[in-house]
């Protein structure tokens, strides 16, 4: 009678595991008390804001991969660890900056990108700098300045945004130096200045670049800017002084899971997220001066974790690569490691779902930066109404998040990947309030929110992973021509192999 018995047993409980969903198996892992263990440590202040190339991003690492190990995810980094070394230069700030020219008093300077240099020669303005004033300017061998931002647009982040594109244009026209002229809050030079200022970290430079200079200046009170007229040239002085160098080291921390289905392993969903923050700074009012990082990226590194904890219970059909990218704050500088030095080849890479944090102002949202540029999309709805929330696209297109984080070098590659956020429905106050603060602390979570949250997340995981389809862009994104020529040759491969 024991044996027919324990037969019985055995084949009711196969059963049930197989007639268990993948929501029932994500709320069998999923644990509020875990979430909340797992943030309280990264963003503990014992780690001290996580800073690339610190010791105690190192104790993160470690902390990550040993409970990789402890869920039996296999190692898939350099030489059987978990770990990818990422090589990495760290450039000091200039010990000084000068710039004389007639008429324009710069008391003080954003370093967005600097070297050593001495220039003496010809200098430009060209008023707000756009695409026009550059086409009809020749800037060839000169020190470019313009004013911050667009005309009626000079918010600090639209300033920043917009000066990229415009340091494109100086470099790609061959200046020298792109000088913008900007102002700046006492709180908002704080920011730029902790992230700029400080040292920086870096891929190392790469020998064929040309010396070029990016600078902010914060013009004098007493400055009278209507001086400056368009087109008019001037000669002016610019030196930069003091940079060093030295190399340094940090880690990727990875590993892998092989899936359930025969034909459906041999191809990876990358389910991503930084681990780093920015470290310590000038103490508040409070005398806080860690930046703790709780949201920006605890809560992500934390849904990666949880994951690889339901996936290594309930494995997936397709296989899984788990991967935490240092150096995301000092310029996605881990993840463009790994996409130039792939452990995994990239085009059995059909999916990147990156999870990344700048803060939460709607508790009945997750919001997934590209929900609609790949055929994933509906999972992510059907994800988070599963759990009572609802999914939603960017809802601030104009911050350009979709390139502000690691999914878009997979993105660049060819590889689909959005970004999975927490709720917001503007970037606004809310989200200001706490991103790259040293107010966002572990302590101002809301942890019945993330209960949901994580689940959603993890069960979206699932549902792609076991798709019979393979997710691609949605036709006519500006990457999915990219992801055509990425997957042509593994397409080429098997009809060989036929």
């Amino acid at each position: 009678m024991r044996i027919p018995t324990l037969i019985i047993l055995l084949v009711a409980g196969s059963f049930f595991i197989q007639a268990q969903t993948d929501a029932d198996k994500v709320r069998a892992t999923i644990s509020k008390n875990d979430i909340e263990a797992h943030i309280y440590f990264l963003a503990s202040d014992e780690l001290r804001g996580r800073a690339t190339g610190s010791p105690e991003i190192d104790i993160a690492a470690s902390y990550l991969a040993n409970h990789l190990r402890r869920f039996g995810v296999k190692p898939a980094g350099d030489d059987g660890s978990y770990y990818q070394q990422v090589k990495l230069e760290k450039v000091s700030p200039p010990e000084s900056i000068e710039m004389t020219m007639k008429n324009l008093n710069l008391s003080e300077f954003i370093n967005l990108k600097v070297s050593n240099m001495e220039f003496e020669g010809d200098a430009i303005f060209l008023g707000y700098g756009t695409e026009d004033d550059f086409k009809s300017h020749d800037v060839k061998g000169k020190l470019v300045l313009v004013l911050g931002g667009q005309e009626g647009e000079t918010e600090m982040m639209q300033s920043y945004r917009a000066g990229r594109k415009k340091r494109d244009l100086a470099n790609s026209g061959g200046a020298v130096a792109l000088v913008e002229i900007v102002n700046l809050s006492d709180s908002e030079k704080g920011r730029m200045a902790h992230h700029f200022n400080e040292p920086r970290v870096t891929l190392g430079a790469k020998d064929e670049e040309p010396e070029f200079a990016h600078l902010w200046g914060i013009p004098q009170v007493d400055t009278d800017l209507s001086k400056l007229k368009k087109g008019t040239g001037k000669t002016a002085l610019l030196s930069i002084r003091g940079i060093s160098t030295e190399n340094m080291g940090s880690k990727n921390v990875l590993g892998y899971l092989e899936g359930s289905d025969p034909e459906l392993k041999d191809e990876f969903i990358v389910y991503s997220a930084h681990y780093d923050h920015v470290g310590v700074g000038k103490p508040n009012a409070e005398m806080d001066s860690i930046y703790n990082g709780a949201r920006d990226n605890a809560v992500g590194t934390v849904t990666v974790l949880n994951a690889a904890e339901n996936i290594a219970k309930y494995p997936t059909k397709r296989s899984s690569l788990f991967i935490f990218f240092t150096g995301e704050e000092k310029g996605l500088l881990g993840s463009q490691y790994f996409v130039e030095n792939p452990t995994i080849a990239l085009d059995r890479v059909v999916y990147c779902f990156n999870s990344d944090n700048g803060g939460y102002n709607d508790t009945t949202k997750t919001t997934i930066v590209g929900l609609n540029r790949t055929t994933a999309g509906k999972h992510f709805i059907d994800a988070a109404k599963e759990f009572g929330l609802t999914a939603i696209d960017d809802p601030a297109p104009e911050q350009g998040l979709f390139d502000r984080s690691d999914n878009v070098h997979f993105a660049k590659k060819g590889v689909p990947a959005p970004t999975y956020s927490m709720g917001f429905n503007a970037f606004d106050e809310e989200i200001t309030k706490y991103y790259h603060q040293v107010t966002d602390n572990p302590n101002t979570l809301n942890y019945d929110y993330l209960y949901k949250f994580f689940q959603s997340y993890v069960l979206s995981a699932r549902l792609i992973a076991n798709d019979p389809e393979r997710p691609f862009w949605t036709e006519g994104d500006k990457y999915y021509e990219a992801g055509k020529k990425l997957y042509a040759k593994k397409k080429e491969e098997a009809t060989i192999l036929d």
